[in-house]
């Protein structure tokens, strides 16, 4: 099972624009991962995200992130998490 930064840290911080959420995903596996946010309306993001590295992005508290783990030929759906368990507050003090 996938290893998921899953903790809003403080409240949610929101987007001046259409009330969106700051958000972070950790990949904790050794694949790369594609990353997409679906439900989303107007708008597209899908990322790829190495093996322990992070992506940090915007979305609406509604929308979810899929993500697909792969190796060179082929990947597969293999977690989609509610976007508003990943929203974070930016800590500005570090």
């Amino acid at each position: 099972m996938l290893q998921i930064l899953r903790q809003a840290k403080k409240q949610p911080q929101y987007s001046p624009k259409n009330n969106r959420i700051q958000c972070c995903y950790i990949n904790h596996t050794a694949q790369f991962q594609i990353v997409r946010i679906t439900n989303i309306t107007n708008d597209f993001f899908e990322r790829v995200v190495m093996p322990h590295a992070r992506v940090i992005f915007e979305a609406h508290q509604e929308d979810h992130l899929e993500i697909h783990t792969g190796n060179l030929i082929s990947s597969i759906l293999s977690d989609k998490i509610p976007c508003h368990h990943l929203a974070f507050q930016k800590d500005y003090s570090q």
